[in-house]
């Protein structure tokens, strides 16, 4: 009985020794992780802290905290505030880049007033006929001014020809019977078609041509009535009996309109064909005035008037910037041109040409008209 007492009191103290040696190792370990604990933290802060130089909201968060110890966290509102300081973040760069829009916008309202302003066609400049894939065909000439002569009755004779023609110079009347008709595209002119050589956009058609003839007429102090409708649009044919009727109803709302100019695109459909004459630096396209006559048939009293006027307005040209026009071409087709004794169509250019070509053409030609009007 004795020894059997003596072994389970040896038990008993092996199972203590074990116990005590256990707790003296969880001990050490909780030691060990509060001291990892406490560095983790102290980084952790450390991290913090950088965020808040780098990121002013956090910064204002954790200061906001800091002060209201006392008081509910959850009234604090942290995303709120962050929110809030962002906005104010975002709100001065829209405000910094609505500043740099409004002086791009400025600079580039500065560049198109640029564009718009007037500069004068300059005389005594070298001119120059740039080689064409169409050959120069005319079948008489007067007074240096060529004229091809297509209609089937009429014959020429000194007297039709002598340039001896008086107009009313009040109003002139600018128009576009085909007023789709555009040119070869460029980056700055490049517009979308609206068949072969055409687009509706009056900004890229020959109307856009009218408009920088009109401000240069206008500049010399001229009264300019400038129509833009669109009478090939959406038919090409009877373009002339809707012109007709346009330009009838403008005439009877502008008295003393004796100058008309239907101003359309040469309709030779080659893409390399693009008549220009260099004058100084600048390239122009070459112009062409069409004239009507009787020789058709149809009743028309002013088509020798409307000869005269072209063949003394290219005698100018001829003068000031020779090759500026080709030889007139004079048909049997009236065009409309009975309503006045100064009308006339101007091909400007053809679909080689380019818009910028057929601008210069214009600050040349207002520059012959008004030597020959005022």
């Amino acid at each position: 009985m004795i020894n059997l007492a003596v072994i389970e009191l040896k038990d008993v103290i092996k199972y203590l020794i074990k116990i005590t040696f256990l707790i003296l190792i969880i001990v050490g370990l909780t030691k060990f992780f509060s001291s990892f604990k406490t560095k983790i933290n102290i980084e952790k802060n450390s991290f913090l802290s950088c965020l808040d130089v780098v990121i002013p909201s956090i910064g204002d968060i954790n200061k906001n905290e800091k002060e209201v110890d006392n008081v509910d966290k959850a009234e604090i509102k942290p995303l709120k505030m962050a929110l809030a300081t962002e906005l104010s973040v975002i709100d001065a760069v829209e405000k910094n880049e609505e500043i740099v829009q409004d002086k791009e916008e400025e600079a580039s309202k500065t560049e198109e007033s640029t564009d718009e302003e007037i500069k004068e066609a300059e005389t005594g400049v070298k001119t120059e006929v740039l080689e064409s894939n169409v050959p120069e065909k005319y079948t008489t000439e007067y007074n240096g001014v060529k004229i091809r002569n297509e209609t089937d009755n009429i014959k020429l004779t000194e007297e039709m020809l002598k340039s001896e023609v008086n107009v009313n110079t009040k109003n002139i009347l600018i128009y576009h019977t085909h007023t789709c008709e555009s040119y070869t595209k460029t980056k700055k002119y490049n517009y979308k078609s609206s068949g072969n050589f055409r687009t509706t956009d009056i900004n890229y058609s020959v109307a856009r041509v009218g408009t920088e003839l009109t401000k240069y007429l206008e500049y010399y102090g001229y009264n300019v009535i400038h129509d833009t409708t669109l009478y090939d649009y959406p038919s090409y044919s009877e373009s002339y009996d809707r012109s007709l009727k346009g330009v009838a109803k403008l005439l009877e709302e502008n008295e003393d309109t004796d100058i008309l100019f239907d101003i359309h695109r040469d309709a030779i459909g080659d893409s390399t064909y693009a008549p220009t004459v260099k004058i100084g630096e600048e390239e122009a396209a070459q112009m062409m005035f069409v004239i009507g006559s009787n020789g058709g048939g149809s009743e028309h009293d002013n088509w020798n008037q409307n000869l005269k006027l072209a063949i003394k307005i290219q005698e100018k040209a001829n003068e000031m910037y020779p090759g500026l026009f080709k030889p007139i071409i004079l048909r049997d087709s009236r065009y409309n041109q009975q309503l006045a004794v100064g009308a006339s169509i101007i091909e400007v250019g053809a679909t080689g040409n380019t818009m910028e070509q057929c601008l210069n053409s214009m600050k040349y030609l207002s520059k012959v008209l008004n030597e020959v009007l005022k």
